[in-house]
């Protein structure tokens, strides 16, 4: 029994030590660097300040995520003269990698498209599947996040992207 109650508080002062929650219980979004298709290298960081950030993990041969990113075009359209950013991050790994350009090319893409070809920054955001979304506060705080995808979920990202360009 005193085994057990070590072990319980160890893992309360562990949970406490590492979490990155500030006093309302949000975990800060990790920082990560990333190139684009252009080679540039952007650093998340520096991104934030202006408006709410959209990360979309994504990938070519994931059909489900070709239609949220569709969805999200429109959004993002909407919303990025507002301070709003947008980051679609390609989770292709070196065997498809290729053929992200093209595909953005062809579908007329506008936001920022990132490459995490060894799924590292997939990693630190939890994204164990794709598509995966997590929208971010102006602070770089993590407000909402969503696995998967399905007609109509993109309207609950358009709601609380609009509620926090109010704020």
């Amino acid at each position: 029994m005193r085994f057990l109650k070590i072990l319980i508080l160890l893992c309360l002062a562990a949970n406490t030590f590492y979490s990155q929650s500030d006093s309302e219980g949000m975990r800060k979004g990790p920082n990560f660097k990333l190139e684009d298709l252009d080679g540039n290298l952007i650093e998340l960081n520096t991104q934030t300040g202006d408006g709410p950030i959209l990360l979309s993990f994504w990938a070519t041969w994931c059909k489900p995520c070709i239609e949220e990113l569709s969805e999200f075009k429109k959004i993002y359209s909407e919303y990025k003269d507002k301070g709003f950013k947008m980051f679609a991050i390609s989770t292709d790994d070196e065997r498809t990698v290729a053929k992200v350009k093209p595909f953005v090319k062809s579908k007329g893409y506008d936001f920022n498209v990132l490459l995490d070809t060894n799924s590292d920054v997939a990693r630190i955001y939890y994204a164990q599947a794709v598509p995966y979304s997590v929208i971010l506060d102006k602070n770089g705080y993590i407000v909402y996040s969503h696995l998967g995808y399905m007609k109509g979920d993109e309207k609950n990202v358009r709601e609380k992207l609009s509620e926090l360009l109010q704020q």
